[in-house]
């Protein structure tokens, strides 16, 4: 669910940082918002890989929801950066609901 919420909110990004880019900068822009996207992604995935464990004796894996939580961080950051303060209000409200939920069906689960 995080990693779905992070990548519909990256894509529904793309135009608000074009139009923030072109307002603060005019015509001149030669970055490419999707490119800087593309490095927090890449970096913050790095990061979040480093949460994952595998426990060989157990046959468990720890630290998904870790990383996809951070993904998910990431992203909102990306969405307050062109002023999109009420989106990034969502998707934080969604994430909290989400983690909450995941938590109440694991207690559920393990009683």
């Amino acid at each position: 669910m995080l990693m779905a919420g992070s990548a519909a909110l990256i894509i529904s990004l793309g135009v608000p940082l074009i139009g923030s880019l072109y307002q603060q900068f005019g015509s001149g822009v030669r970055a490419d918002p999707g490119s800087l996207v593309q490095a927090i992604v890449i970096g913050v995935s790095f990061l979040g890989s480093g949460t994952i464990i595998r426990h060989r004796d157990q046959g468990q894996v720890e630290g998904l929801t870790t990383a996809a939580t951070l993904l998910f961080v990431a992203v909102i950051g990306i969405a307050v950066a062109p002023g999109q303060e009420l989106l990034a209000i969502g998707a934080t409200l969604l994430v909290l609901i989400t983690l909450r939920g995941i938590r109440w069906l694991e207690r559920r689960q393990s009683a």
